[in-house]
């Protein structure tokens, strides 16, 4: 299981400098993009960008989750619960 989770945490960790070196305007405006896309999409398209968002916005969660308080963590845990449930959603 130790590997499983080292190989978890590079992948993060190439993931997380991958990310701090974007233009942070240029990652916002794909991050809209996306997300307003998965919105306005009907049905299996729009709910898998919006499940994608969902997946990277959790392994953000995830990887800053130790440097948290709960009253940081619990809007990020109800964003992230609102985009799965919006995603599953659009399925149906």
């Amino acid at each position: 299981m130790s590997t499983n989770t080292s190989a978890v945490g590079r992948w993060l960790a190439v993931l997380l400098v991958f990310l701090s070196r974007v233009p942070r305007t240029g990652l916002f405006l794909v991050s809209l993009a996306i997300v307003l896309a998965g919105l306005f999409l009907p049905g299996a398209v729009g709910g898998a960008l919006l499940l994608v968002v969902a997946v990277l916005a959790g392994l953000i969660c995830a990887a800053t989750w130790p440097l948290l308080t709960w009253a940081r963590r619990l809007p990020q845990l109800l964003a992230l619960g609102l985009t799965v449930a919006i995603a599953v959603a659009k399925f149906f």
